[in-house]
This record gives structure tokens, C-alpha cells and sequence, in this order.
């Protein structure tokens, strides 16, 4: 039983791994193809470029090491390493919720009616979107500085108490307070956002039902596909990281009340935590039309005999 439970739990972890990486890589790809090509891109396709990179930096850093560790390898890292990764994955994993943050806000300011406060704020958005990135940055890596402090490398024997035993890397916090302390500074951090970002989608939910009653003509609605897409994706991304997240922090919650937390329940969190991390790339591809014509594009570029039928939106004049 317990061989069965270690190979579930090892597949489980390469096929996030695995599948994580591929979906990120792959965006960001082709993110910097249409960089390298197009003199310039929108303030949501530069957010959801680094928001892949954020994810990236949070596979490889921890479902890595961790699926590394369920099939048996030991010794991954020592020390100075083991600080090294944690703080790089509490750095990635805080980005990875900043950003799906700011990406819902900069969406309601793109969709924002002409004449609210919103819409002047427009205007600079072009400007704000790479100082934002360096302000949560800044931070993140402010908020996380602790993190390399309570790393180190498996010791042999028991394990302490209040300490995250991760497999390849020990966080020991020494006391409850720190514990505790550690566990609010990151959970009020990420609330924050989390509340930031559902209430800009609630108004972009708003903005769209209130489109959908107005537009009287096809062409009008023609013309405002492009934002209605992005919109969706942009809700959609939303709320696929409260669902992780709500499943993430009732686990970290439960971790807070007591001393000693089981393998099977951090393996647990480490798992549903990455979720979007693995699935939010292919939301992307799926639902934003400039990624998507990349890959086909350079999909065709590889495979030149083969042959693909493109099928084209037609709309029929009103009568």
C-alpha cells in the first residue's frame, strides 16, 4: 500500500511538473517571438509574459525538487542551496498571485467606459506596467527576506517541531511565534491581492453583462471582440487561482494549528499550489488568439507537409 502511495503521489507530481513546464515554456516562447517581431504590445501581453515567467520560476523550484525527492533522491541540496530555492519559490509564488492581480486590474482600466475616472488612467498604462513589475519585485523579495533564514538541508533523525519538512529542504521556524508570524505575513499578503483581483473581476463581469445589454449593432460588436476575449481570459485565470488558493490556504490554515505537520498533508498543499501554475498556460493558449497563431505558426514553420485548414469567423449582414 504505502509503494502504491509513493508512486500516485510521484506520478502525480511529474505529470504537474511535466505538464507545467511544458504549457509555460511554450508560452513564453512564443511571447518572445511576438516580442522579437512586433515593435510593441499591449500592457496584458507584456502581464501575462511575466506572469508565465513567475510560474516558471515556481515549477522549477519547487515540483522540481519535490518530484525529484518522491522517487528517491536524496541529498539534492545542502544548505546554502536549500536557502537559495525557497526563497526563489516564495518570490515565484508571490509573483504568480501579484500578478494575476495586477492582470485583472490593468484589464478593467483597458475596459473601462470612456469618461469614468478609470478611463484617464488608460491613457498611462503603458507607462505603469514595468515600475509595477519592479515594485512587487521589491516587494515580494522584502516579504520573503525570512524565508533563507529558516532553510537547511534534511538533518537525520527525528524532525522538530514546527518545521515544514518539504523532503529535499527543512523549513524549521525554532517557535510558534515565528511560525505563526511567517504564516499571517504570507497569508495577508496574498488575501490582499486575492481580494483585489476578485473585486477588478466583479467589475469587469459588470462592465461586460452591461455590454452585452447595450450593443445594438454587429459591427459594434465586432469591433470589441478583441477586449471581450481578453476580458474572459483574464476572469477565467481569476477565478482558476481562487479555487487553487482557497484549497491552498484551508491546507495552510490547518498547517498553522498544529506542531508537527504530516509529509502527506505539505505534499498535499506543494501540489494543489502549483495547479495553476500547470493549468494557467493553457487557458492562455487556448483563449488568447495572438499566443495561439504563434504556435500554429511555428508548428507549420516545423511541419511544412502538413497541411491545415483554417477556418475564418463570416458575418451575415443584418436584415
Amino acid at each position: 500500500m504505502m509503494d502504491l502511495c509513493v508512486t500516485i503521489k510521484g506520478v502525480s507530481f511529474l505529470l504537474q511538473t511535466g505538464l507545467g513546464v511544458l504549457g509555460n515554456s511554450v508560452v513564453l516562447l512564443a511571447y518572445a517571438h511576438i516580442i522579437y517581431s512586433e515593435p510593441k504590445l499591449v500592457p496584458v501581453d507584456w502581464i501575462l509574459c511575466h506572469l508565465v515567467f513567475a510560474n516558471l520560476l515556481l515549477l522549477s523550484t519547487r515540483c522540481i525538487p519535490q518530484t525529484m525527492t518522491v522517487f528517491g533522491l536524496k541529498d539534492l541540496l545542502n544548505d546554502p542551496g536549500c536557502k537559495v530555492v525557497i526563497y526563489t519559490y516564495r518570490i515565484g509564488r508571490a509573483l504568480s498571485v501579484c500578478i494575476t492581480c495586477m492582470l485583472s486590474m490593468f484589464q478593467a482600466v483597458t475596459i473601462a467606459p470612456t469618461g469614468t475616472h478609470l478611463s484617464r488612467v488608460k491613457l498611462a498604462l503603458p507607462s505603469l506596467v514595468f515600475p509595477t513589475f519592479a515594485g512587487l519585485w521589491l516587494l515580494n523579495m522584502a516579504i520573503c527576506i525570512a524565508a533563507p533564514f529558516f532553510s537547511m538541508a534534511p538533518r537525520n533523525g527525528t524532525v522538530p517541531a514546527f518545521t515544514l519538512n518539504l523532503g529535499f529542504c527543512h523549513v524549521d521556524f525554532r517557535d510558534n511565534l515565528s511560525y505563526v508570524i511567517n504564516g499571517v505575513a504570507v497569508s495577508g499578503r496574498d488575501f490582499a491581492f486575492v481580494a483585489l483581483m476578485v473585486g477588478s473581476s466583479a467589475y469587469i463581469l459588470v462592465l461586460l453583462h452591461r455590454h452585452t445589454r447595450q450593443v445594438k449593432d454587429i459591427r459594434r460588436s465586432h469591433s470589441r471582440g478583441a477586449e471581450t476575449r481578453a476580458a474572459k481570459t483574464v476572469v477565467t485565470l481569476v477565478i482558476l487561482y481562487v479555487v487553487f488558493f482557497g484549497i491552498d490556504n484551508v491546507i495552510w490554515i490547518y498547517m498553522l494549528t498544529v506542531a508537527k505537520v504530516s509529509p502527506v498533508v505539505a505534499d498535499m498543499r506543494v501540489f494543489f499550489s502549483s495547479c495553476y501554475a500547470s493549468l494557467g498556460p493553457y487557458f492562455i493558449i487556448s483563449s488568447n488568439k495572438k499566443v495561439k497563431e504563434r504556435i500554429m505558426c511555428t508548428a507549420k514553420q516545423e511541419n511544412p507537409s502538413v497541411d491545415t485548414i483554417e477556418i475564418r469567423d463570416f458575418h451575415l449582414p443584418r436584415q
